[in-house]
């Protein structure tokens, strides 16, 4: 992938509704008809498909950092950390970098068999990516999305806030599409999940630094 293939990632793909029609309906059945190239994928985000590519070398070490501590912190809870999969919300997708949910997904599927219900999904985990668009994506559209889902922790780790910081964000407010709670820390100072399956995991040194 080059970098100018990321740079102008994601489109954004909004189909015209017709009148009478439901729109999320139309996107549903437009992202479900979808056939991308290796490397590419699709989400339904506040009323638009956002079709972005897979990340940059960056990106892929700290998701990999990630998942590897997850997985260990994880081991014997019954829940496991999860990638490269759809979480499904009332006609809405997302494939956030990393999900924790039950070590078998197959207790949590969606009604179309096409990915996972949010309600099964206990924190996500999204990797900022550069660019403008990319990083409205995980800090405001996706915050509001995970919150609307009820998704009790979302963790942003953001190379570009400043010189670096994760946020933790949990108490959603699902009629407010909002999380009630932030907790933001600079790298070089652990950032610990308060909650759920991976509460005491750190994000610290050990997986941010470069």
């Amino acid at each position: 992938m080059t970098a100018l293939a990321e740079e102008v990632a994601p489109v954004a793909y909004k189909p015209v509704s017709e009148p009478g029609s439901d729109l999320d309906e139309v996107l549903w059945q437009a992202w479900k008809a979808m056939d991308l190239p290796e490397g590419y994928r699709a989400e339904i985000i506040e009323g638009s498909i956002e079709v972005s590519p897979t990340g940059r070398r960056r990106h892929t070490v700290l998701i990999g950092r990630l998942r590897r501590a997850l997985d260990v912190h994880l081991t014997g809870s019954g829940y496991a950390v999860h990638n490269d999969g759809n979480v499904i919300h009332r006609q809405k997708a997302w494939v956030p970098d990393l999900f924790v949910a039950p070590l078998d997904l197959d207790e949590i599927p969606d009604e179309d068999g096409l990915g996972v219900d949010s309600a099964g999904v206990e924190m996500v985990v999204e990797v900022a990516s550069p660019g403008h668009r990319n990083l409205q994506r995980d800090r405001v559209r996706k915050r509001r999305e995970y919150a609307r889902a009820g998704i009790p922790v979302y963790v942003i780790v953001d190379d570009f806030d400043d010189e670096g910081a994760v946020l933790v964000l949990t108490s959603p407010d699902p009629k407010k599409a909002k999380y009630a709670d932030e907790h933001r820390v600079p790298y070089g100072t652990d950032a610990v999940i308060p909650e759920g399956p991976a509460k005491g995991f750190a994000v610290g040194k050990a997986i941010v630094g470069s």
